[in-house]
């Protein structure tokens, strides 16, 4: 899977998750906090680092995960 451009993960980095580039800021920490009902204004507001771009990244990394996603419709 490729990346966004504003998604990165790397070995020696947060175990090697997928962070916001040029961050500690895991990207399912980011979906997490959206899926609980943060706003992106508080999101940017509690990580002042972050831009509209970043979070955006991560629901487009999400979206890409979830296309690839393949489960069986077993009963």
């Amino acid at each position: 899977m490729r990346f966004p451009a504003r998604v990165e993960a790397k070995s020696g980095l947060m175990m090697g998750k997928p962070c916001v580039k040029g961050t500690r800021i895991p990207v399912y920490l980011l979906l997490e906090k959206m899926a609980a009902g943060e706003t992106f204004d508080r999101l940017l507001a509690a990580y002042p680092q972050l831009a509209l771009e970043d979070l955006r990244a991560g629901l487009e990394y999400a979206a890409a995960l979830a296309a690839e996603e393949v489960v069986s419709a077993e009963a």
